[in-house]
């Protein structure tokens, strides 16, 4: 079964070299890699779409880093923002494996076990996101969610799955509107209204 069909991976990711230092892993992740990985991040098989979006990239930035929400969540009405995608490896900081890898959000800050804290935002680890395996199991298929630790761990949900998170990630224009656009609205908002 094919992942990620008809996606542009290439004007997927902001190669910065913020991004390259802190996320990126250098290749496509190994099978022993993957396996050792899973079994340190508590035994959870981590999605083939996710494989198979790290086999071309191996985490980083994404230029489209907005997942419009159907309600809201403890951080925004409507959507919430990711800061970065983590890979799957060791060497750095914000992958898997790394530093400020999975199990530190766990081991650390006392985010709840439920799975695999694969993405952060820009609250510097007030709230993450992670593929919640409460539902399917540490081999199952796992849901995104979002959870907030400075609202005692609320956890909302975001996507069916990993695939439907990166599909679902737009521009912040998307949600926002660019600020051009909220100003040629406005006189003819005005305009209507006479």
């Amino acid at each position: 079964m094919g992942h990620f069909e008809g996606f542009d991976q290439a004007g997927f990711w902001d190669d910065s070299a913020y991004a390259l230092s802190e996320y990126v892993e250098e290749g496509p992740p190994a099978p022993g890699l993957i396996a050792s990985l899973e079994e340190e991040l508590g035994g959870y098989r981590l999605p083939a779409s996710y494989l198979a979006l790290m086999a071309a990239h191996n985490g980083g930035i994404p230029g489209r880093d907005h997942f419009p929400l159907a309600g809201p969540s403890s951080r925004a009405d409507d959507h919430v923002v990711i800061t970065g995608i983590r890979g799957v490896g060791r060497t750095r900081p914000q992958s898997l494996g790394g530093e400020f890898g999975s199990r530190f959000w766990i081991d650390m800050w006392e985010y709840p076990d439920i799975g695999v804290y694969f993405a952060d935002t820009p609250s510097a680890g007030h709230d993450m996101l992670a593929l919640d395996y409460r539902a399917c199991g540490r081999r199952g298929e796992p849901a995104v969610v979002h959870v907030d630790q400075e609202g005692d761990f609320a956890i909302t949900p975001v996507a069916e799955d990993f695939e439907a998170f990166v599909m679902g990630l737009v521009d912040e224009s998307a949600v926002h509107g660019t600020p051009e656009q909220d100003l040629d609205d406005a006189p003819g908002a005005v305009a209507d209204g006479r």
